[in-house]
């Protein structure tokens, strides 16, 4: 099974879930009704900037740790410069 099918064997059945539960056919347990209408509309919202957050922080820390790894840092750079030194000969201004 690829992770696209197996994504989306574990998320239909937590959509569907939730627009049971937004259309109000299906309770949510240990929650009162009115607690239960205040949440359930926001919820993907809340999803959303989770999702934004942990992918913000998971980025900057790949940031922070990047000189961590000088081969591929040395490898990099070696990219750059040979691309920049293709658009140069090319006649493309780099810089």
């Amino acid at each position: 099974m690829t992770r696209a099918t197996r994504f989306a064997a574990y998320l239909a059945p937590l959509i569907i879930y939730y627009l049971l539960a937004l259309l109000g056919i299906v309770n949510i347990p240990f929650m009162s009704q009115e607690s239960s209408d205040a949440l359930v509309p926001v919820l993907p919202f809340w999803v959303l900037v989770t999702f934004g957050a942990y992918s913000l922080g998971s980025l900057g820390l790949g940031l922070v740790r990047f000189r961590d790894c000088p081969e591929a840092y040395r490898s990099l750079m070696l990219e750059i410069s040979q691309a920049k030194d293709d658009l140069r000969s090319k006649g493309v201004t780099v810089d």
